[in-house]
């Protein structure tokens, strides 16, 4: 048979993914034109729909490029075509927006700064020359703006914002970068700058940036409105440490680092050592904070040095570029001077991001305040990550990521809420195989922040129009998620789901890589409520979406003062010492009355729950070999400990361990139990013997991977499974994740671990979504 004959032809098609909000019906539109097409595009909620006619053969041509050509930022989820009667039409056009109900809806998120309107931004002989809120379809502000679906200016806050006629010409004109960019705007009708002082007057200047920025470099600690919020800002060269100091205490910062803005790529080689997929990321659409390793000492000539203060005792330093036009001119403003720039809250409450907020909360941390009259309506931190063997390791999912979905394993049943954790807490809606994971919000155990969780569910169920049937939360009774979780169940049509701890995190892992299952997933965290009522935190599970058996743990060890422990880790020390039938003259910053205490409370065992966490060993080990006895943030001491670790040359020495096989009763396969007393106890042999702390912190390292590898390769032989997935906060530990990486691979296993939502609790929620595909209501 021949060639088939062309054919005239209607075809149309439904698209969704992220196809909103970054150029995508411009795109259609140039190629439609380009190919001579008849017909139109048109957003609609869910996604967008167009239609075209055309040859057959030209049709093909066209569908070809909606999926190989798309705009840099869109991600195509699905494509649906379908015939339709032909029309005659004539021309190609962009439609007004409907809405659809039950439609799929995605929204995109925020986007750095394109090179288009950075060059813009600074040339003398453009209208939006040095404009602090220009934008186009490839950047500018998503998320933050957004009220509704479909993504047009009339849901965002710049609805407010008339369009100027020379901004309208751009918007209505095919051919322009700006065709229905609905954040566009200029001088003459956008958004303008206010200079405020901390108590909120106003400031009369022309020149607002640099007016801050003379008061930044005077010393002064500014409050700067951003996409998602408001963030503090001040000098961070070594010779403003004072005003650094200062930031920490009206902040309540004790220790906790603060990241770092650079004028560009060359300042951050200057201050670090940075790789190429580190720069991928300093320079990529998302534009997080990347955790980059200094450099000793710092290079070139001119090179400022930061503030110890900025990350103390830290070798690592979060860095991020500029990703709005106020950040660029702001910086350019500055000379070359790096800036702290932090969450604008006070210690670990949620960022500010109203003008009312803001004066009221920072007001008195501020002393001068650099804000605009373009509304944030989604409060959005910054996202923080770092690459760990040329691959992502998430820390924290906020800004240029969220709230992208994800694709899950498993279709929901029915619409879905999955609450998270209590710490670092997300929380995800999930419909169909698509979850949609929120911003980080903080921490639960701040009244404050649990606020902002209630408002940000209610606030994304509006926004993706999922009313959720089923809400599945953490086994914990006490978690503040679980809490929420259990009283919306009064709502008619809602039912709950309580899934562990521990499993939602091997899922979540799973569920990243689209693994079906079942496999042996490591889960290493601080604290996760046990079905058996105790804390687990040193878990290997054999599991699946549908539940997880458990294979191995470490031995149970008491919990002095319960969260107690968490912030003094001297008290896993003493712990883990008597365990192991070691004494606890060792911790010598600890008063003597204080050990007593503890001592007490484990022969009697009151407040003392047991504990598998591989967390709390390592504050244990932390606190043994005297790095931290007491924490200001949570995984400090663990982290001093990673840092000690790596200035020791690596080591084939391990520490002893044993591993014992126990049947507990009802329990038909025996449970593989880590002991660790041995390994303690070498420990404390080694320091009291005075070896250096480097290298005994780096031979625990190396132990604890090889246990990974060791333990993982005993329950192969019974189950023949060869994937393992390693999940939960203790593998942000990088030291550690490369090297249980490189054990198990020689083993021949099939590591996954995480590139696309944070190991800790930040990623447990996609796990529970994962775990409820599975559940029957």
């Amino acid at each position: 048979m021949g060639p088939r004959e062309p054919q005239w032809q209607r075809r149309a098609a439904r698209l969704e993914g992220i196809v909103q909000g970054v150029g995508f019906r411009p795109f259609v539109y140039r190629t439609a034109a380009g190919l001579r097409l008849s017909g139109f595009v048109r957003n609609q909620a869910g996604g967008v729909y167009l239609e075209v006619e055309g040859w057959s053969e030209t049709l093909d041509q066209f569908a070809a490029a909606l999926r190989l050509e798309l705009p840099a930022h869109a991600r195509l989820d699905s494509l649906e075509w379908f015939p339709l009667p032909v029309e005659g039409a004539h021309g190609f056009e962009i439609q007004d927006s409907t809405a659809v109900p039950g439609a799929q809806i995605s929204i995109s998120p925020d986007l750095a700064t394109c090179s288009d309107c950075l060059s813009e931004l600074f040339d003398p002989g453009n209208r939006r020359y040095r404009y602090p809120f220009l934008n186009c379809t490839h950047c500018g502000p998503r998320l933050t703006i957004v009220q509704g679906a479909p993504y047009d200016r009339a849901r965002t806050t710049m609805a407010g914002f008339v369009m100027c006629p020379a901004c309208r010409r751009e918007y209505d004109d095919p051919a322009d970068r700006r065709f229905h960019a609905q954040p566009t705007a200029c001088p003459a009708c956008g958004p303008q700058l206010q200079l405020l002082t901390g108590n909120g007057e106003p400031l009369p200047t022309t020149v607002p940036v640099e007016e801050f920025a003379n008061a930044l470099r005077s010393g002064q600690i500014g409050a700067l409105k951003g996409l998602g919020g408001y963030h503090l800002v001040c000098d961070a060269r070594a010779e403003a440490e004072p005003v650094v100091a200062e930031l920490r205490r009206r902040k309540h910062r004790d220790a906790k680092p603060f990241a770092v803005m650079v004028q560009d790529l060359s300042q951050a080689r200057e201050l670090c050592d940075v790789n190429e997929s580190e720069t991928a990321l300093l320079t990529s659409a998302a534009s997080p904070i990347v955790l980059l390793r200094r450099s000793e000492p710092p290079r070139g000539g001119d090179t400022v040095a930061v503030a110890n203060s900025v990350a103390p005792g830290n070798p690592f330093l979060g860095v991020l570029l500029p990703y709005t036009p106020l950040h660029h001119l702001l910086m350019q403003a500055m000379h070359g001077t790096p800036l702290v720039m932090t969450s604008g809250n006070s210690s670990d409450e949620p960022m500010s991001y109203t003008d009312a907020d803001a004066m009221a909360r920072l007001g008195g941390i501020a002393d001068i305040f650099l804000t605009h009259n373009r509304p944030i309506h989604v409060r959005c931190d910054d996202s923080v990550t770092r690459v760990v063997g040329h691959r992502e390791l998430p820390i924290r999912r906020a800004r240029g990521a969220a709230p992208a979905s994800l694709v899950l394993p498993i279709a929901l049943r029915c619409p879905t809420l999955a609450t998270g954790a209590q710490l670092k807490s997300t929380f995800a809606l999930g419909s169909e195989q698509r979850a949609i994971l929120s911003h980080h919000v903080g921490d639960l155990d701040h009244f404050a922040a649990y606020q902002a969780f209630e408002r940000e569910v209610k606030l994304y169920e509006a926004l993706f129009e999922i009313r959720p049937e089923l809400i599945v939360h953490d086994l914990h009774p006490d978690y503040a998620s679980s809490n929420y979780a259990v009283k919306r169940s009064n709502e008619a049509g809602v039912s709950l789901f309580a899934v562990q701890h521990h499993h939602a995190h091997v899922a979540s892992g799973m569920a990243e890589h689209q693994l079906a299952g079942p496999v042996i997933g490591v889960a290493f965290d601080g604290t996760g409520f046990g079905t058996d009522g105790a804390i687990w935190g040193g878990e290997f599970l054999i599991a699946d979406y549908t539940g997880f058996q458990r294979a191995a743990h470490l031995r149970y060890v008491g919990l002095p003062g319960g969260d107690a422990a968490i912030r003094e880790p001297w008290r896993s020390a003493v712990a883990h010492l008597l365990d192991a039938g070691c004494d606890t003259s060792l911790l010598t910053t600890v008063p003597a009355d204080s050990l007593r205490t503890v001592q007490q409370m484990l022969a009697r065992g009151l407040n003392t729950p047991p504990t598998s966490s591989m967390g709390r060993l390592f504050d244990a080990v932390a606190a043994i070999v005297g790095v931290r006895s007491h924490v200001s943030y949570e995984g400090q001491a663990a982290m001093e400990l990673e840092w000690l670790a790596t200035t020791a040359a690596p080591t084939d020495e391990l520490y002893p361990y044993a591993v014992t096989a126990e049947t507990l009763p009802g329990n038909e396969q025996a449970v593989l139990i880590i002991d660790t007393r041995m390994l303690i106890q070498a420990i404390a042999d080694d320091v009291h013997a005075q070896r250096p702390n480097s290298q005994i912190a780096r031979q625990f390292h190396s132990t604890i991977a090889a246990m990974v590898a060791d333990v993982c390769q005993r329950l192969r032989r019974s189950n023949g499974l060869k994937q393992a997935v390693l999940s939960g906060g203790v593998f942000l530990n990088v030291l550690l994740v490369e090297e249980a990486t490189q054990r198990l691979t020689a083993r021949g296993f099939d590591v996954f671990r995480h590139q696309r939502v944070p190991p800790n609790d930040g990623g447990i929620s996609l796990g529970q979504l994962a775990v409820a595909a599975t559940h029957r209501n």
